[in-house]
């Protein structure tokens, strides 16, 4: 397989203590590949090392890895990128298997599990990071019906159609929930790839912070929830308003029914209104169900503007 036109992207942030030897083992596994170092603002020498150790060294003044992707999917063109952290983590000995199905033409982006051996329970200490996983993998499934192996891996193969047709919209550690859903959403061809999980070598700290960035990550998936599927958030809403409704008006209807009178008038007015919400949140996920087609129809288009057989965008 021929790696020239593969672009090996990392973003960084403080990781001078592993780039050195994350480049030299993509280098060696993707000959021919070019290695890209995105430097979000470190304040060690990760951009001096980069160099040395012959990456493509460029910066990114925004904080937060989604920016990162943002600036790293507007300036590189190739036919397949391989995104992965800097932190020494993940194994370059699998960068073949996720590279080869995107050359290939086979899948449009391939995902490094970490999960399916259980290396990532073995060597992961770090608390509520596997919960976390598991969480956001079930709310996409329950959502769009697809189960991921591994939905926070930061391990990826993407094709340039992919790529250039993904409109980022996370700031930070969201983005590899943004993938995988608009990868499900947009109904790209996915494949997991199992690989071996090795926990940071000593001295190297994660960014990565299990609360406030899970919580950012749950706010994502409501967020681009009712953007992909309005039709089903707010049919959920207008549920509970329409079960909220039925439960306090029952009683008031069979209470006239059988006295002819309406005897908690304010209960009634209540029950009426979360009615009116229910109609109210069902007509805006039809109106909104149907921007969302007509979106999708010219993302679809776009995809053919920018897809060539030949693997070069127009």
């Amino acid at each position: 397989m021929d790696y020239t036109d593969t672009a090996v992207i990392i973003p960084c942030y403080n990781e001078a203590i592993t780039i050195g030897k994350v480049i030299d083992d993509f280098h060696r596994e993707l000959p021919g590949a070019t290695v890209y170092v995105y430097d979000n603002n470190s304040s060690d020498d990760t951009s001096k090392i980069a160099r040395e150790h012959g990456a493509t060294v460029r910066f990114e003044p925004r904080q937060g890895k989604g920016n990162v992707c943002r600036q790293m999917f507007r300036d590189i063109n190739a036919r397949c990128y391989l995104m992965v952290d800097g932190d020494d983590t993940y194994p370059a000995e699998a960068a073949k298997s996720l590279c080869n199905p995107i050359l290939a033409g086979e899948a449009d982006m391939t995902v490094g599990d970490r999960l399916s051996n259980g290396t990532y329970a073995e060597e992961n200490k770090r608390a509520f990071h596997g919960f976390g996983n598991n969480l956001v993998r079930v709310m996409i499934k329950w959502i769009y019906g697809y189960s991921f192996d591994d939905v926070m891996t930061g391990y990826r193969g993407m094709s340039e159609p992919f790529v250039k047709t993904f409109p980022v919209l996370s700031e930070g550690f969201q983005i590899e929930t943004e993938l995988s859903i608009h990868a499900v959403d947009h109904r790209w061809r996915i494949k997991d790839v199992p690989v071996e999980y090795r926990d940071r070598p000593a001295g190297s700290e994660s960014k990565l912070n299990t609360i406030s960035d899970g919580v950012k990550v749950i706010a994502m998936i409501g967020s681009l929830f009712k953007d992909y599927r309005p039709l089903k958030f707010f049919s959920l809403f207008a549920l509970i308003f329409a079960v909220v409704g039925l439960v306090l008006g029952i009683p008031i209807i069979v209470d006239y029914l059988h006295t002819g009178l309406v005897p908690r008038f304010p209960t009634a007015i209540l029950a009426t209104s979360f009615m009116f919400l229910c109609g109210l949140n069902l007509a805006t996920g039809f109106i909104l169900d149907s921007v969302a087609k007509v979106e999708r129809k010219q993302w679809e288009l776009q995809v053919y503007k920018t897809h060539r057989p030949n693997g070069k965008q127009e």
